[in-house]
């Protein structure tokens, strides 16, 4: 018999649809995977039927044909784990079917059939929504965080039992409410602000200015004049995340894995300070299958470098145009994904290599060439 389940894939920071198409058939006792699976799609196979046999299911003991549509799209991550199982237990009439149509299942499976926490769920949610989709399927812990996304029912369970009994008795089962006490703004001060600064005018001056122009700073000054103090200070002048750009910041976070234990839409505009040993592709993002780096997690927020000038000089210059386009492009031979990358730009650096160029207090040690003042 045939079944055909629905999940997603993540591409991005956007979803995109897959089918789960599974075939039992008679034959030789065999599972077989296809449509591009990654190597822990394959080792779903093992997962699956170990989780079934635990939460008292009959693994069908007859030839098993899995296919992920669409087929030339990379399917990779354990989140396929759920819709295989309620397809292989569809297709083997364990289960009521009839709901399947209008129903995305995402979520991993341990050998016991309980669920476990993915990445990526609340643009998968999202997608679910526009694509006409009436329930969404989650492990519990991804449940509020996809409850974000209205128009959409969202179904959290512990195990695979509870799924297969939403599937046999729907109405016993209600969606998931948000919890709205978790999404409220943030309390006055809770983030570090400018009120806290005595003295420094021309640095809260220039603060000021990039807060309401949205233009980049660099501080130049000795150490222990403020400038990192400063420049954590920056997020609590900048205006509050409107819904949909915290929607959009929380999409981001969700596909780096960064929301399983918030599992709310992230209130505060995002901070983030790389190390200057930090690569190009941990900066602008990257690897086989692309992941968004640190000025995609700094979109609608702050980018802090701090020590600028011990940043490699082919590093920063991976980030001249995502500066200008608000976006940036990881290529890959299959695909290419865009991140955004929209965020303000605050950098610091000493004057010299000894920090005290110019110090009223400490005499500089450097000679003239290696300070800034001098080679500007």
């Amino acid at each position: 018999m045939l079944a055909r389940v629905w999940s997603a894939a993540v591409v991005g920071v956007n979803a995109v649809q897959v089918g789960v198409e599974v075939d039992v058939s008679g034959g030789l006792p065999k599972t077989i995977v296809v449509g591009l699976p990654d190597a822990a799609v394959q080792e779903s196979r093992e997962r699956v039927k170990a989780a079934l046999k635990n939460a008292g299911f009959a693994y069908p003991m007859r030839s098993i044909v899995i296919n992920l549509t669409p087929a030339d799209l990379r399917k990779e991550g354990p989140s396929f784990d759920l819709p295989i199982a309620v397809g292989i237990l569809a297709a083997a009439d364990q289960v009521n079917a009839q709901m399947l149509g209008d129903v995305l299942f995402l979520g991993e499976l341990s050998l016991d059939g309980s669920l476990r926490p993915i990445a990526g769920v609340l643009p998968i949610a999202a997608a679910a929504q526009k694509l006409g989709m009436t329930s969404l399927v989650v492990p519990e812990q991804n449940a509020q965080e996809a409850a974000v996304v209205s128009g959409l029912k969202v179904y959290g369970f512990a195990g695979l039992n509870q799924v297969a009994d939403f599937l046999d008795r729907p109405q016993e089962h209600p969606p998931v409410n948000l919890n709205t006490a978790t999404q409220g703004a943030l309390s006055l001060g809770s983030l570090p602000d400018l009120h806290e600064v005595k003295g420094q005018t021309q640095a809260r001056r220039a603060l000021e200015i990039a807060a309401s122009g949205g233009h980049n700073v660099i501080f130049v000054g000795p150490p222990g004049s403020g400038k990192t103090m400063l420049a954590r200070r920056l997020p609590g002048i900048l205006p509050p995340l409107s819904f949909n750009e915290a929607l959009e910041v929380s999409q981001i976070h969700s596909v780096a894995g960064l929301l399983k234990d918030r599992g709310t839409l992230i209130q505060e505009r995002p901070f983030r300070s790389p190390h200057h040993s930090a690569s190009g592709p941990s900066l602008v993002g990257g690897g086989s299958i692309p992941r968004p780096g640190e000025i995609s997690l700094a979109h609608r927020g702050v980018l802090f470098l701090d020590e600028l000038t011990e940043f490699k000089r082919d590093v920063l210059e991976f980030l001249r145009q995502p500066l200008e386009d608000g976006h940036v492009t990881i290529s890959r031979t299959r695909q290419s994904v865009e991140f955004p990358a929209r965020f303000t730009l605050i950098a610091s650096t000493n004057p010299c290599p000894c920090g005290y160029y110019g110090d009223t207090i400490q005499a500089c040690t450097c000679s003239p060439r290696h300070t800034i003042g001098d080679n500007t």
